[in-house]
């Protein structure tokens, strides 16, 4: 058999020749959505779903661990690489061989399961994706692509929806643009925001991958762990900041902000520095609990209601990446604000921005590092936005910093 024939039967297979898992099943449902993420849930089942394995399980390691590598190597982009994922759900032996196989973004550049969302980008070339804003609905969907394409079949990523509070705006993050629930396994996490909506909080539904900056973020249970599945997890953890400055004397200019990631080190883009790089979601609510602190667990036990369970612990700025706008020039001829957006950006507006790395002499970080913008955003269209970003931001982060910018700021403008 060809590897065109293989690649072919592997799309074409719907159920799978094997028997899959009921999780796979409802994974080929959301594929086919166009509401839903077209990457691939990476959940491993638990012991109670037994997975029958079929005569394709049957192949010798050495000849699947070629055909995979030559599928992989083949198909790169979306939505070709469906098939890659397809190769992960047929049964237990190849998805364990698939994700051996599978590279982080920062090493490959290429995006496959859900977990590389939560991972930092690649080092060089950034990737390019672009957000469609549905005023009606208030929803925010990021895409895989330079641009909307016309027929309207752009691969889904991430989305988010903003709801009003009485003292700010949330923004639920999910994998899917139609389940938004905090109880759900799609929810990846939330971006909150201050009355103001000068300030607002990255928060995680999973632990930071370092301790240290895990017990230095801050938690909140969002349900009694009682009403959930245990494979959903139950806690945010607050992993970054975003800052806007007051404009006082209304003058003229674009926005002012200050984002500080506290579960990225500075020493990351130093040279050799590397970024924290989750390699699977935690499902577990006895595996949030067991990272946490005694006092924290014993709050917890006390009190089950959605409120903050302990407060932020005060981290060491020195230690952490703070990222600020890069300044702008006034262009005369234009009479106004410019940033070079290489063509990424067609539409004057406030919210457009660009954000490197603030740092001093003493973290030892080369100028050319310095003036590298790791992430930008920018409109180019009524309700269209394109988010470029590289490492060590991983998409999660860079979709909620960019979040916080469709926010109403009076009192930054």
């Amino acid at each position: 058999m060809s590897l065109k024939s293989f690649v072919r039967e592997l799309r074409e297979m719907k159920d799978g020749i094997g028997s899959i898992s009921k999780r796979g099943e409802e994974g080929s449902r959301h594929w086919r959505n166009q509401t839903m993420s077209h990457i691939a849930p990476d959940q491993v089942p638990s012991s109670s779903e037994l997975i029958q394995q079929g005569r394709w399980a049957n192949l010798p390691p050495e000849l699947l661990l070629d055909i995979i590598r030559r599928v992989e190597q083949s198909e790169t982009s979306w939505p070709a690489r469906s098939v890659v994922v397809s190769c992960a759900s047929v049964c237990r032996s190849w998805r364990a061989i698939t994700k051996e196989i599978i590279r982080t973004p920062e090493q490959c550049g290429r995006l496959t399961f859900p977990i590389s969302l939560k991972q930092p980008g690649p080092r060089e070339s950034p990737f390019q994706f672009f957000i469609r804003r549905d005023r009606a609905t208030s929803t925010y969907l990021l895409y895989f692509g330079m641009v909307p394409s016309e027929v309207k079949k752009d691969k889904l990523l991430l989305a988010a929806k903003r709801v009003r509070r009485a003292a700010g705006t949330d923004f639920i993050i999910s994998l899917a643009a139609d389940d938004f629930s905090r109880a759900s396994s799609t929810y990846v996490g939330k971006l909150r925001s201050n009355f103001l909506g000068t300030k607002f909080s990255i928060y995680d539904s999973q632990p930071p991958c370092d301790p240290a900056a895990q017990q230095n973020s801050r938690s909140s249970r969002r349900f009694r762990s009682k009403q959930v599945s245990p494979r959903v997890p139950a806690f945010n953890y607050c992993v970054g900041t975003i800052s806007y400055e007051l404009n006082v004397l209304r003058t003229r200019g674009p926005r002012r902000m200050q984002c500080i990631m506290q579960t990225i080190p500075v020493s990351s883009i130093q040279e050799g520095g590397t970024a924290p790089t989750p390699t699977s979601f935690t499902y577990s609510i006895d595996d949030h609990l067991s990272t946490m602190s005694d006092s924290m667990r014993k709050g917890s036990a006390k009190d089950f209601s959605p409120k903050i369970l302990s407060e932020p612990a005060v981290q060491d700025l020195d230690e952490s990446l703070v990222l600020k706008n890069k300044a702008p020039r006034w262009h005369e001829q234009l009479q106004c604000w410019c940033l070079n957006f290489r063509g990424r950006v067609t539409v004057a507006s406030v919210k457009n921005f660009q954000l490197v790395a603030a740092v001093d002499q003493s973290h030892n970080v080369s100028v050319e590092e310095q003036e590298k913008v790791i992430l930008q955003f920018g409109k180019i269209g009524k309700d269209n936005f394109t988010m470029d970003y590289h490492y060590p931001l991983s998409a999660f982060q860079a979709f909620a910093i960019c979040l916080s910018s469709f926010d109403t700021k009076p009192a930054c403008e």
